[in-house]
């Protein structure tokens, strides 16, 4: 459905310094039917990827072909597929109703309001906003915006939506809704999606695949299962009882694979980051040098923030 190739955008810089070169010579694709997490720090250049991708801002070089219509060359009819949500909920009139919103961006895709009035009542209780539909816009919760502003993208009947940081701001239940919806949508209507995000738990509990940006170029594109694969280091957490004595402390603390969390004098927690079995039993015998006694020994869990970190510090360069 997208295929990006050799995208550059560079801008220009002030007082005599060197041009920013926002995106530097990113290629990928996506398929149709797919939910694509577009990952990565401020300034990495995820947002200035999405708004090439939505032809609001023009490439220096590269091609951009969305449902084999080149952006460039066939501009409008590559545009006629995709609908897009920038800034959270920045595409809604405030002053118009949620109905209202939806008749209006319905009428500018070229749709008559009344022969998609239909689609308006089914997306209006597909995002719990049926009891809303005759209040303004600025009279909406936050969540109820966001919602309201993802709605208006799929009235279109655009086959790509671009969303970017689709839950910003939003409290945990709105955040939760608004994933669970992306899911339904990408399954039942068969979309393409691409969400922008700083939310590890979107990318994880949401997206197929994730491509992770920084400084302008990809340094990961996988499945989310198998980068959580490609990191999935056992990490121990041991729990004692009572402190480290002094010798213990400065013996765990020489060992590069372990980090004291948590010391009170009632417990200490300590991880341990086991690439090797004999790591953990040089721990156990530190520990056992004082007889300290351990509570539990349990394995943590891996996690994307951990392995977004992993990436973006270099764990997996030219990924």
């Amino acid at each position: 459905m997208i295929r990006v190739e050799s995208l550059v955008k560079t801008y220009p810089s002030r007082k005599g310094k060197p041009p920013i070169k926002a995106v530097d010579d990113i290629s990928f694709s996506v398929a149709a039917g797919e939910l694509l997490g577009l990952l990565g720090p401020n300034g990495a250049g995820k947002t200035t990827t999405v708004k090439m991708l939505c032809g609001l801002i023009r490439p220096n070089s590269g091609q951009i072909v969305i449902d084999g219509k080149d952006l460039t060359q066939r501009r409008i009819p590559a545009l006629s597929k995709v609908s897009a949500v920038l800034e959270g909920n920045r595409n809604i009139y405030w002053r118009l109703t949620a109905r209202e919103n939806l008749e209006f961006f319905a009428a500018l895709k070229g749709l008559n309001p009344a022969h998609v009035r239909g689609d308006i009542d089914h997306y209006l209780e597909l995002f719990n906003l049926t009891e809303k539909a005759n209040v303004e816009a600025r009279k909406l919760s936050r969540g109820m915006q966001q919602k309201l502003a993802i709605a208006v993208a799929l009235i279109s009947q655009s086959r790509v939506v671009l969303l970017d940081e689709p839950t910003l701001g939003l409290d945990v239940q709105a955040s939760y809704e608004i994933r669970q919806l992306l899911k339904e949508i990408v399954h039942d209507q068969g979309r393409t999606v691409i969400l922008t995000t700083h939310d590890m738990n979107v990318v994880q509990d949401t997206c197929q695949r994730v491509i992770i940006v920084n400084e302008g170029r990809i340094v990961a594109d996988d499945s989310v299962h198998d980068l959580l694969d490609l990191f999935r280091v056992r990490v121990y957490k041991i729990t004692i009882q009572g402190v480290l004595t002094p010798c213990q402390r400065a013996s765990l603390l020489d060992m590069e694979q372990v980090i004291i969390k948590e010391e009170s004098p009632e417990r200490t927690s300590i991880s341990v980051r086991l690439e090797e079995s004999q790591v953990l039993y040089g721990v156990i015998g530190i520990l056992g040098s004082n007889n300290s006694l351990i509570e539990s020994i349990d394995q943590e869990q891996n996690n994307f923030e951990r392995v977004f970190l992993e990436i973006v510090e270099g764990g997996t360069q030219g990924a």
